[in-house]
């Protein structure tokens, strides 16, 4: 293998190149769990590409209003 993880803080990690000893990129536990979920990455790769940020806006605003109004019976859509 030509790189190693190396953990460098609790959330931190480097990937070192083995022969060189250079870091080559630092990544959190939240983008190796990203990284390594198939799922996960398939969403992330669609909101990161440069032509979605309004989709992201319009999901994200769609399901902080799902959230937070989950528990909110006295709240009633009218017509």
């Amino acid at each position: 293998m030509k790189f190693k993880w190396k953990s460098t803080d609790k959330d931190l990690y480097d990937i070192i190149d083995r022969g060189t000893n250079e870091t080559k990129f630092t990544a959190t536990r939240v983008d190796l769990v990203f990284g390594s979920n198939s799922i996960l990455r398939s969403y992330a790769e669609v909101y990161a590409q440069d032509d979605n940020k309004e989709k992201f806006v319009r999901d994200f605003v769609n399901a902080w209003n799902k959230v937070m109004n989950t528990d909110r019976q006295e709240l009633k859509k009218t017509n």
